[in-house]
């Protein structure tokens, strides 16, 4: 039955993004050993990469803070399920909940109720994409709160927008500081009001691989003078110092009203997780 069938799936994706951060990041965690000289931002790592292989072989949560659960879409035209999909992903997070265990997140925002289990309303939240084909696509990415707190979202002048970006992209690390827990993935999102540019820098931050580039020069440049210009600011891993602040930097954005430039700003920690999977009508499935 294919309702099992992306229920299993989806049960297998919560698990191997909560076990441990994706492969890109852990493997550019790696990297920043070898790079970093600062003696406390040495030993900081190692203790990332020891809790890594630790959560990877205990099949444990890699961070005690196993995040608000997210979950992005790509559906298929031509797919045989499409109403159930929230409901199954929904049950999906119940089970791993309960049985990996992860920590409850999910709390009513003004009685500060707990349901347990990691649902409620909007949780978990879904973001879809609709396309050509037959096909189900789902990224799990689980979002902690350190990260969240330091999120900004801007709305400038058009005029001074250019100008003011990478003041305010510094400002927000500076900021942040050792909140996040660094070294981070930095996410920026540019469009026309704030909540729009807010969800593509979070998109930015949690799903583009560490290491990969916007397909549009000018941007991509950006993203590099950006990551050194972070780098050299010395905060460090967890804040003690260092050459590594941030393992990247990721610029997306949508066409703009002339009247505004809307800039949002958010970070995804070291132990950034996501993992994925393609469902096919058939019942086959395949990790993506």
């Amino acid at each position: 039955m294919l309702e099992e069938v992306i229920r299993k799936a989806a049960k297998e994706v919560i698990t191997r993004a909560s076990i441990g951060p994706a492969f890109d990041v852990a493997t550019s965690l790696k990297g920043a050993l070898e790079v970093e000289e600062n003696e406390p931002a040495k030993l900081q790592l190692g203790a990332i990469l020891k809790n890594i292989e630790l959560s990877t072989a205990e099949k444990a949560a890699v961070c005690q803070d196993t995040g608000f659960p997210n979950f992005y879409i790509k559906l298929g035209d031509r797919f045989p399920i499409r109403s159930k999909i929230f409901d199954i992903l929904t049950q999906a997070v119940r089970e791993v909940t309960k049985e990996l265990p992860l920590r409850p997140n999910t709390v009513h925002p003004f009685s500060e109720k707990n349901p347990g289990d990691n649902t409620g309303v909007g949780a978990p939240w879904f973001e879809v994409e609709l396309f050509d084909g037959d096909y189900l696509e789902f990224y799990y990415v689980p979002k902690g709160g350190g990260t969240e707190l330091p999120s900004k979202a801007f709305t400038l002048p058009p005029g001074v927008a250019m100008k003011e970006l990478p003041r305010l992209v510094l400002d927000a690390v500076i900021d942040a500081g050792p909140m996040p827990c660094p070294p981070v993935i930095v996410g920026i999102g540019v469009g026309p009001s704030v909540d729009i540019a807010a969800k593509l820098a979070k998109k930015a931050a949690v799903l583009r691989p560490v290491g990969s580039r916007h397909p549009e020069p000018e941007i991509a440049k950006m993203e590099q003078e950006l990551l050194k210009a972070i780098n050299k600011l010395g905060i460090g891993v967890h804040g003690v110092g260092g050459k590594v602040t941030a393992l990247d930097v990721h610029i997306e954005y949508v066409y703009r009203h002339p009247a505004t430039f809307s800039i949002g700003v958010v970070f995804s920690c070291w132990a950034t997780r996501r993992a994925g999977a393609r469902v096919y009508p058939d019942g086959r499935y395949e990790f993506v």
